[in-house]
């Protein structure tokens, strides 16, 4: 019995293309999202009201440069600095590796650069001993992932250098309202949540379920815009009705 050479060769050349083709896609998605941007998704409420909870980010990796923390994939590499490194600038909202689990991706404000001195007194952040400005706004409602909430005071704060954002204060005289002036060493970021009586930042140290002093080696990437969203409290209503809990108005928004 004689093999057809001729009929076999075309089929395997053909399979070898279509798998050369599918590597080359895989590859060019892997430096995509390891070069230009990576989303995230936002399971927590203390970026609220700026950032909600399923919300889908996209965070922008080329402004501060790439280090082992901005890799699409976990490994276990020694930290060994950054390429084409940016300091971001006050006020950016930043996707970083947790200090505590690099595993963990989280997402804050930066409020404090190196050199900066930073205090809260009285819920009102400090920079360099100069206020940043608050302007009430109204009253919103900080909500959990089961769809409770609770009202909030909302106020527009504006930073030193003018970069303004909203953000909710619960209560006053908050646990975290207070804290001593800490000068942000180089190499580090001071950063906050938006939503100041339901974050664990900067203001809380690692051992403690916070984020201490930020290394600037930990950050992914800035958060620009948020691609999607879904209310995750309508997880407890029939399944029919999931879709109407798709935030549209969110979809393709920017991140202030």
């Amino acid at each position: 019995m004689s093999i057809n050479k001729q009929s076999v060769m075309p089929k395997t050349a053909g399979w070898r293309a279509q798998a050369v083709q599918l590597a080359a896609i895989v590859m060019v998605v892997f430096v995509a999202k390891g070069a230009l941007a990576e989303p995230f998704y936002v399971p927590s409420g203390s970026m609220e009201p700026t950032l909600l909870i399923g919300d889908a980010l996209l965070a922008s990796k080329f402004p501060y440069g790439y280090g082992t923390a901005s890799l699409p994939i976990r490994v276990n590499l020694p930290e060994t600095g950054r390429v084409f490194a940016g300091t971001p600038k006050r006020g950016d909202v930043v996707v970083f590796r947790w200090p505590g689990d690099r595993s963990q991706a989280w997402v804050k404000r930066v409020v404090g650069l190196p050199g900066d001195r930073i205090q809260l007194r009285q819920g009102q952040l400090f920079v360099n001993d100069h206020a940043a400005e608050l302007k009430p706004d109204g009253i919103g409602r900080s909500e959990d992932d089961a769809g409770g909430g609770e009202p909030a005071y909302r106020y527009i704060e504006t930073l030193p250098g003018g970069v303004s954002h909203a953000i909710f204060k619960m209560r006053d005289n908050g646990r975290l309202d207070n804290t001593p002036e800490v000068t942000v060493p180089p190499g580090k970021l001071f950063v906050l949540g938006d939503n100041r009586d339901n974050s664990a930042d900067s203001r809380v140290a690692v051992r403690d379920g916070g984020v201490g002093l930020l290394p600037l080696d930990n950050l992914v990437g800035r958060a620009d815009a948020v691609v999607g969203s879904w209310n995750l409290g309508i997880r407890g209503q029939p399944v029919w009705t999931w879709l109407s809990g798709f935030r549209i108005a969110r979809f393709f928004t920017a991140v202030h």
